[in-house]
């Protein structure tokens, strides 16, 4: 089997089956944070780190005006390609998550599935954290998942899972070679198993994330005043099961409102 060794974010089919299937839980979930956390009405969402944008397209089919950017422009092109061809404006673009603005204030924006750890320095995500205070409204939300590095307990260092398309199937694999908590960095290595009707093949990459413990995390968020913490939950998407972060706490989603 051939084995090609690269950056997965460059591979937009592969990665927005793997991260995309479960995309469902995540849409309701938000929405409910919108109408229990937002003051006023929700319409102008926006997603730094969107990658393929396979919540991006579903909320503009909702109705939402919504627009997002990421680093890699393989991700953007998927993104403004798959807009396109449902008859929407191609409203993702090419930026970095932790220097942008925005031409309007929007009511919510949203970053699920752990892309703030890419930013590798506090600086840099103390800055994404004001990028985003600048770009909401004042009563809107930032609804930020990621996970911990728990002090207590196990950690989870491996993973895996199934994704299919049609006949495109790809299985992924994703396991920690290392943390160095005073580094603060974890890498993981990452491979996709690729199976179409014609060729079998592997993708493989290292992904690297900043760690973070939850007094780390809190302290980072006290640093932007503006964004006040109303809700935490975690993965289980159930906004009627909040929870209450200790030395344990692996997976967590924060609910920040612009004051």
């Amino acid at each position: 089997m051939d084995i090609i060794d690269g950056d997965i974010y460059d591979y937009p089919r592969y990665y927005d089956l793997v991260f995309g299937s479960d995309w469902k839980a995540e849409f309701e979930f938000l929405e409910d944070c919108f109408r229990r956390h937002v003051s006023g009405e929700t319409r102008r969402l926006f997603e730094p780190a969107c990658g393929t944008g396979r919540l991006v397209y579903r909320f503009a089919e909702a109705g939402y005006q919504i627009s997002g950017l990421d680093l890699n422009p393989h991700a953007i092109g998927y993104c403004n390609a798959r807009l396109e061809r449902r008859g929407l404006k191609p409203t993702a673009f090419v930026g970095d998550m932790s220097d942008f603005t925005l031409p309007r204030p929007v009511d919510a924006a949203f970053n699920t599935i752990n892309s703030f750890r890419h930013l590798q320095t506090e600086k840099s995500a103390h800055a994404h954290f004001q990028c985003v205070a600048a770009a909401l409204r004042s009563g809107g939300i930032y609804v930020l998942g990621l996970h911990l590095t728990p002090l207590e307990g196990a950690v989870c260092d491996e993973e895996s899972w199934s994704a299919r398309r049609g006949h495109l199937c790809v299985n992924t694999h994703m396991l920690t070679t290392s943390r160095d908590m005073k580094k603060r960095e974890e890498r993981c290595a990452m491979s996709y198993m690729v199976h179409t009707p014609k060729r079998s093949f592997q993708l493989s990459s290292e992904v690297i994330f900043r760690t973070y413990t939850s007094d780390q995390m809190a302290r980072l968020l006290a640093k932007t005043p503006d964004l006040n913490i109303v809700g935490v939950y975690d993965f289980a998407y159930d906004m009627e099961e909040p929870v209450e972060i200790g030395p344990q706490t692996e997976d967590v989603v924060f609910v920040l409102q612009k004051s």
